[in-house]
């Protein structure tokens, strides 16, 4: 039996979605990918989730620095520097509280 992402001719969104991450989950000889490769992908978003988040807490610093030594234009651009450090600040917190929480889950588990 094949998996619903093979249907062709049907409009739903569903559908389209679960194609991609079936496209997204195999490898072009259509077998399931190794684990070490979908781990390494994990941990490289995730690198790049948290320098993201680091380059916008650096932003929000020199435009504080900008301001208070009167470079700055307006106080518009350090709001907005402030609260993109602040959102991802409080979205990297978000996910290492889960993974925390995901692993002590894990480490509690009888086998």
């Amino acid at each position: 039996m094949a998996d619903i992402s093979t249907l062709t001719n049907v409009t739903s969104g569903a559908v389209k979605a679960a194609e991609i991450a079936n496209s997204r989950v195999r490898n072009p000889m259509g077998k399931p990918e190794d684990d070490r490769n979908t781990f390494s992908r994990i941990l490289a978003t995730t690198i790049d989730n948290i320098n993201t988040t680091n380059a916008y807490l650096s932003d929000a610093e020199n435009a504080e620095i900008e301001w208070s030594l009167g470079q700055a234009k307006n106080t518009h651009d350090l709001t907005i520097a402030l609260n993109k450090a602040s959102t991802a600040l409080q979205y990297t917190v978000a996910v290492r509280d889960r993974v925390l929480t995901a692993y002590n889950q894990l480490m509690q588990m009888q086998f």
